[in-house]
């Protein structure tokens, strides 16, 4: 199983690990209690060099984008990064992706960890010749660093401060660090990027200014009150980002991979990822039964909202529900109410 360049880190600091996408990753430190308030009020590091990366360049790399992501690269100018996906034929989503553009023709691609092979064989596979790939995923750590406290703490130990959605290049003991104003949990921050040999010096780095370690069961609380999706969950080869209730996600004046299957269901879903909050202490899990009016399906992410204080989730129902119909989740043989709600779950009281 592969482990992060910074496991030895971890260790000391005394991590629980779990088998994250096929890595042996850290999934809490001092509790994912403690570590979700601490990405709320103040700052949290993640080690997340599971993650896929990959550097794409040359001519024809903007147009190999364009086909074969269902977002519109094109929109962009070097600086930004863009949310993305990669579709297949039937417009199901195969992956959710960040793309970094550093310049008019050289791109960062970031898909999710399990996720990396498929993708980069992919391009691979569709890359004319002028455009060279190469994998960045065994030669660079990936840190997040999340808060209100975040872009500061991030600018004291690189020297940049990427904004939302901005990419910049700075520098730790002499060498690059990349980063970009992105990450899962719905504060400010960013994602930094530093060769592989680097990461566990630039990890405690941001200890000593502040920040507190965070695992993975924290980034996926606090990434649920937000309502991002977690791919294999709330995404899959099976549904369309339309399904996901994620259509601003697609630009429709391009060509890409997908395309024609989304124009046939765009008028009529088969389905559809809706969000709701439990009226009671009750949590909803992943797998979980729901019915609303005629229609039924499943939780697909669900869990207690440190933040809130109460249950809340998203699930796919078939056919969609109306706004009137009331959403009920079934835990353990008893049938509860929810409140219907519209992700980002954050802000909604």
């Amino acid at each position: 199983m592969p482990r992060s360049p910074l496991h030895a880190t971890h260790e000391a600091l005394g991590a629980r690990f779990v088998d994250f996408s096929g890595w042996d990753m850290p999934v809490q430190y001092e509790g994912v209690l403690a570590e979700h308030n601490a990405v709320r009020d103040d700052v949290g590091v993640f080690d997340v060099s599971h993650l896929g990366r990959f550097d794409l360049q040359g001519r024809g790399s903007t147009e190999l984008l364009r086909t074969l992501l269902c977002n519109d690269v094109a929109r962009i100018p070097p600086g930004r990064a863009q949310y993305t996906m990669a579709l297949n034929d039937r417009g199901g989503v195969e992956d959710d992706i960040i793309v970094w553009r550093w310049d008019d023709e050289h791109y960062w691609v970031i898909p999710n960890g399990a996720n990396q092979a498929p993708i980069l064989a992919r391009f691979n596979e569709a890359a004319p010749v002028d455009v060279t790939i190469a994998s960045l995923q065994e030669t660079t750590a990936l840190l997040a660093v999340q808060g209100p406290n975040a872009p500061a703490l991030i600018e004291a130990v690189t020297g940049r401060r990427p904004g939302r959605f901005r990419v910049v290049t700075g520098s730790f003991e002499g060498r690059e660090a990349r980063a970009a104003g992105t990450g899962y949990t719905g504060e400010r921050g960013g994602e930094v990027a530093v060769d592989r040999e680097l990461g566990p010096a630039l990890f405690q780095a941001f200890l000593d200014a502040g920040a507190t370690a965070c695992g993975l069961g924290a980034r996926d609380t606090l990434r649920l009150e937000m309502g991002y999706p977690l791919w294999g969950q709330d995404l899959d080869a099976e549904t369309s980002p339309l399904e996901a209730d994620l259509g601003w996600v697609v630009d429709w004046d391009h060509d890409f991979v997908g395309r024609p299957s989304l124009l046939r269901i765009r008028g009529e879903l088969p389905k559809l990822l809706v969000g709701f909050a439990m009226e009671g202490r009750q949590i909803p899990r992943h797998g979980y039964p729901v019915r609303a009016g005629s229609a039924t399906g499943v939780v697909a992410s669900g869990n207690f909202s440190p933040s809130l204080g109460y249950g809340i989730g998203m699930a796919y129902v078939s056919p969609p529900p109306s706004a009137a119909d009331l959403i009920e989740v079934e835990i353990r043989g008893a049938w509860h109410p929810t409140r219907r709600i519209t992700p980002p779950f954050l802000g909604k009281e």
